[in-house]
């Protein structure tokens, strides 16, 4: 719990929240939407592209992980350009690359051209979680810090869902070409979203004392912070590993194995998805009630223990049941990651650190999609989508071991 003068927690004086706070909220919000939207239509129309393109399941895996590898190096570039030059200005420049390819990808008249487009949305990509959840942690009050990062994470719930409702009217009719242009339209709205932003007070301040140069040393800089880098990676390593593994191949599995058909496939994510985003919501509030490593380590085992149960499951019954459980669990924890990414850092290399963390944890996962289509060649999309369970209990003992607690920190 954090002191003020004259002993005074900053609970009962927490300031009250201004219109500013709320337009960066919104548009890193709609900006992480975009996240979700694309890869999403990736994943739904994924059967299309397939045979559009006649290739295997292990090339067509190799589609999201170039996507990913992309975001990291987007990831990185765009991290390091927005402590330097600005979060709004750079933050704005990430969603226009993004739009621009990923409306080129309609018109790729082979699988490599549109894996080129992939990779490079995924470098405009790359920028977009880091540099909005930095310019919202650093606007908020750290009393709410978890919960309006957390509001930031549901924005990739919302992009899914409205993936699925462009794949389920589009596609019908103009294939996923027309789902992939249709993705530009949202993004514009993001960069209309964020044209008149101004730099949170922090960044102006650092700016104004000509130290925000590049340090990503920073990273590294003591025993302690290289611990809870190296903790960090492997948390959003998992994270991300668990996510992009289970959704982008979960529909496909459930079309080839089970015979589900798009309407189908439908109903599940949009389960899913409500589990989402009750667990997103809920894992925010307990990051700011009872601290950021309980929550992280109870979400972790739960999470191991149903994704372990889900994958036993044949009956699409029961599959849909615990879609949601499964959806609540795997990404709720999304909700504390840029409050917590936030807290380890200082001002000068924070939106570094948010990127540079989170896309290293995407690129090791960007590989997921690819294992797993690998795996399933010799086995069932099931059986390899299972052993995605053990890996959260390694991020468990990350958080035991190498995470240290920040609730309540004001940031430097």
């Amino acid at each position: 719990m954090q002191k003020h003068a004259e002993g005074v927690t900053f609970e009962e004086e927490a300031p009250k929240i201004t219109k500013y706070q709320w337009q960066t909220l919104w548009a890193s919000m709609i900006g992480y939407a975009m996240d979700g939207l694309d890869m999403m239509i990736l994943a739904f129309t994924m059967p299309l592209i397939i045979a559009f393109y006649g290739i295997n399941a292990a090339e067509a895996g190799s589609l999201s992980t170039i996507t990913l590898l992309g975001a990291v190096i987007g990831g990185l570039v765009f991290g390091v350009m927005a402590d330097k030059y600005g979060r709004v200005r750079v933050f704005t420049w990430t969603i226009l690359i993004f739009s621009v390819f990923t409306g080129l990808c309609a018109f790729a008249p082979n699988m490599e051209t549109f894996a080129l487009f992939r990779f490079l949305a995924g470098l405009g990509l790359g920028g977009e979680f880091g540099i909005g959840m930095t310019l919202v942690s650093e606007a908020w009050h750290s009393k709410y810090r978890a919960r309006a990062t957390a509001f930031v994470a549901t924005g990739f719930q919302f992009g899914t869902v409205l993936a699925t409702l462009t794949v389920l009217f589009l596609a019908p009719k103009f294939g996923w070409q027309g789902v992939f242009l249709a993705g530009v339209l949202p993004a514009i709205f993001a960069y209309w979203s964020r044209r008149n932003l101004e730099e949170p007070d922090v960044w102006k301040k650092l700016k104004s004392e000509n130290k925000n140069k590049v340090a990503i040393g920073k990273l590294f800089s003591s025993t302690k912070t290289k611990k809870a880098t190296i903790g960090l990676i492997i948390a959003t390593s998992v994270q991300n590993f668990g996510f992009y593994g289970i959704m982008t191949w979960m529909p496909t599995m459930l079309a080839m194995e089970l015979g589900l058909s798009l309407n189908g496939t439908t109903v599940w994510t949009v389960i899913t998805i409500v589990g989402m985003l009750i667990g997103v919501m809920v894992f925010g509030f307990l990051c700011d009630k009872i601290g950021r490593k309980p929550s992280y380590i109870m979400f972790l085992v739960a999470a191991s223990a149903i994704v372990w149960i889900y994958f036993q499951q044949t009956s699409i019954t029961s599959l849909l049941i615990l879609a949601g459980f499964l959806g609540f669990f795997v990404n709720g924890m999304m909700g504390g990651y840029g409050a917590l990414l936030a807290e380890h850092y200082p001002t000068e290399v924070r939106s570094t650190a948010e990127n540079v963390i989170f896309n290293i944890g995407r690129g090791i996962a960007g590989f997921a999609p690819l294992i797993i289509g690998y795996l399933s060649l010799a086995h069932s999309l099931s059986y390899a989508l299972g052993l995605i369970s053990g890996v959260y209990l390694l991020s468990a003992l990350a958080f035991i071991f190498l995470i240290p607690e920040t609730k309540g920190v004001e940031l430097e």
